[in-house]
């Protein structure tokens, strides 16, 4: 595991569960096409046609994004609002401006590694790109949940 070599920054390397090791050697070598966060989860929607949960303390799903969508506890307008945003960024030729509920990667990052950092109540995912970084920063006592290119 990467540690982080910013001097400011007093982030601690946290353990990845088995689960997330899992999940996470099936993400390597997708790319992050866009992003939404609900109910103190964020969902990636990556090029290979899945979405990645990520919760606030880093716990993880990964599912095709029908059966993803198909399970939440959302009203039927969100639910379409996701799902045309889907199609958008899944097409050929995807135009970000036309996006209902997503958001776009805030940069190209195809995925080469992902490290799991904590300080404190918050947690810190860190998204290694061919490309660029993003990196996945949340707060369990705040409920927010931020990402952003580095």
């Amino acid at each position: 595991m990467r540690v982080s070599t910013r001097v400011t920054d007093l982030w601690e390397p946290n353990e990845t569960t088995t689960h997330q090791d899992h999940v996470i050697a099936h993400v390597i070598g997708a790319t992050v096409l866009g992003y939404f966060v609900f109910d103190e989860v964020l969902y990636i929607l990556l090029d290979i046609g899945f979405l990645w949960a990520i919760f606030l303390d880093g716990q993880m799903t990964l599912l095709p994004h029908p059966v993803a969508v198909s399970e939440w506890e959302i009203d039927e307008q969100l639910r379409e609002r996701v799902k045309t945003d889907i199609g958008v960024l899944l097409s050929d030729n995807p135009a970000p401006h036309q996006l209902l509920q997503m958001k776009p990667a805030p940069a190209f990052c195809q995925l080469r590694d992902v490290s799991f950092f904590r300080r404190g109540d918050q947690r810190r995912l860190t998204l290694t790109g061919e490309e660029s970084n993003l990196e996945i920063v949340t707060s369990l006592d705040t409920a927010e949940i931020k990402i952003y290119e580095y």
